[in-house]
């Protein structure tokens, strides 16, 4: 692999943001594509997301900014997905992107992909063609304000050419944020949605005025049932203790930052969960991430006493107290 590739950013979010900032620590240039024309023209005007995280501002004469998805991957080696997972096919479908089966594609989306309950790099294997060994995953406990304010931070860049991995984390790395490469994709990807799940857990029971006790041992469950569900769906030498499936877990559950939390935490306080997605505006991907694993479990069974919980709560309208209420009887 080329040691010094083009790369195109696909996604305008908060972290789509923050992962444009790092790129262009250690590249001279960035090919974005960004849904809207005005994002576009903001964009090269000022130099600033006009949208997600502000503060964030980019030299104008190293971005380039498009709204053409075909022309952004026509100009890069590696693409980063970092668009939230409930949009990813409906984009893709409406773009058509062409001539993506040569290109290194890394996911930057921590969800399943809705309409097929897929990790991204299944999805994204079978939409494009590409090989399993040149699709990626960037992970780990790394908010996107944190980022913006240069907070030290560690991440994880999985790939099964760890080449290609080590290629993309030194394009990423700074100062500030610290990156080790893996070749457990599967594995990471799917503690990136179980994280979600259980952060939407997590913040139920701090609505509902459980204290620190409880949450303790409810994430420490959910370490266990992450385990678990892991082994079941992809065998593979990890250690679940890593900062890409614990640490990731922890961030998740516990900073304000989190949208799973937050999402949580306004159930447990009342709101129905159709006005706690309304009233957020932004993606919580712990909603449709529950629904995945859910129907993803079918098949093999794994005992997963809160995402089983967390999904009555969400997608079958059962009451988070008693939901939660039982599950204190399931927990150790």
């Amino acid at each position: 692999m080329d040691s010094n590739p083009r790369f195109g950013l696909i996604g305008s979010g908060s972290w789509a943001t923050a992962i444009a900032k790092l790129l262009l620590t250690n590249t001279d240039e960035l090919n974005w594509w960004v849904r809207r024309e005005d994002t576009k023209d903001h964009l090269l005007k000022y130099g600033r997301n006009p949208n997600y995280i502000q503060s964030i501002e980019f030299d104008t004469n190293r971005i380039r900014v498009s709204t053409d998805m075909q022309a952004v991957v026509d100009a890069s080696d590696v693409l980063i997905f970092a668009i939230p997972s409930g949009y990813l096919d409906a984009t893709i479908q409406e773009h058509k992107p062409q001539r993506v089966g040569d290109k290194i594609l890394i996911n930057a989306i921590k969800g399943m992909v809705v309409e097929y309950h897929s990790i991204p790099a299944r999805y994204l294997h079978k939409e494009f063609g590409v090989p399993y060994e040149r699709i990626g995953l960037v992970a780990g406990p790394c908010h996107a304000e944190e980022v913006a304010r240069e907070k030290l931070s560690y991440l994880t860049v999985a790939c099964p050419d760890q080449a290609i991995a080590q290629v993309v984390a030194d394009a990423m790395a700074t100062r500030y944020i610290k990156i080790q490469t893996s070749e457990d994709v599967f594995g990471a990807e799917l503690a990136a949605v179980l994280k979600n799940i259980y952060a939407i857990g997590a913040g139920i029971a701090m609505g509902l005025g459980y204290g620190d006790n409880f949450l303790s041992v409810l994430i420490s469950n959910a370490s266990q049932e992450m385990k678990r569900f892991l082994a079941a769906i992809h065998e593979h030498d990890r250690d679940v203790k890593e900062s890409a499936y614990l640490g990731d877990l922890l961030v998740t559950a516990y900073s304000p930052h989190s949208r799973n939390r937050t999402l949580g935490m306004m159930i447990g306080k009342g709101y129905s969960v159709k006005g706690a997605i309304m009233e957020m505006n932004m993606v919580a991907e712990g909603f449709n991430g529950s629904n995945g694993i859910f129907h993803l479990n079918k098949k093999f069974e794994v005992e997963m006493p809160i995402a089983d919980a967390v999904y009555r709560i969400l997608h079958e309208r059962m009451s988070p107290v008693i939901e939660m209420r039982l599950l204190t009887e399931q927990l150790a």
